[in-house]
């Protein structure tokens, strides 16, 4: 794989690792995915919308309650040497605040939130949804803007089992974080074309 813009050389892999990764500039679109250097193109203005409600809801009430750390993408979760990820939205809660470090954050995040889009959905639901049960991540929520839906995943033992779906209209309620809940059409609004 060749950089040319940066002059940075990265020799073709079977498998990636995080030090390969560590050699892309920054805010290259890139995520490390099983061994492989995924490309994750910019995200749709809608999916953006989406994400900056949830962000906002969620880092107003974190903070408000000082319960930890929100980041949204990019910021890399590095979670094994051939595993590296930028989930759309995590929460840190503040005992294990000693996972962040300055270049990324090292360990698995309490929640993470993924917004699917169509270059990103199967690793979202299939490759990065193993690795996060695998890591101890205790809840995981899906979005799918197309379907307006979210998915909430409780991890146990290292498998995620579903415990709410919600489409359209309703609720959907963090375990994680007692309390927490959003309502679906406040998150799935359209922009004006």
């Amino acid at each position: 794989m060749s950089m040319t813009a940066s002059k940075i050389e990265i020799p073709q892999k079977e498998v990636y690792t995080y030090a390969d990764y560590a050699l892309l500039p920054e805010g290259a679109p890139y995520q490390l995915i099983g061994g492989k250097l995924i490309m994750t193109p910019a995200p749709t203005t809608y999916h953006q919308g989406i994400s900056m409600r949830l962000e906002v809801k969620l880092a107003t009430f974190v903070i408000e309650k000082d319960l930890g750390m929100v980041y949204d993408a990019p910021v890399d979760v590095y979670l094994e040497e051939t595993e590296n990820y930028q989930p759309d939205i995590i929460y840190i809660s503040q005992d294990r605040l000693h996972i962040i470090e300055p270049a990324m954050v090292k360990g698995a995040p309490d929640l993470i939130i993924e917004i699917l889009s169509p270059s990103t959905a199967y690793y979202d639901l299939r490759e990065k949804f193993k690795v996060y049960a695998r890591h101890g991540v205790k809840e995981y929520w899906i979005v799918d803007p197309h379907e307006q839906s979210i998915e909430v995943y409780r991890g146990e033992e290292g498998k995620f089992k579903q415990i709410q779906r919600v489409e359209k209209e309703g609720k959907v309620q963090s375990v994680v974080l007692r309390g927490f809940e959003v309502e679906i059409k406040d998150i799935f609004v359209k922009l004006p074309v």
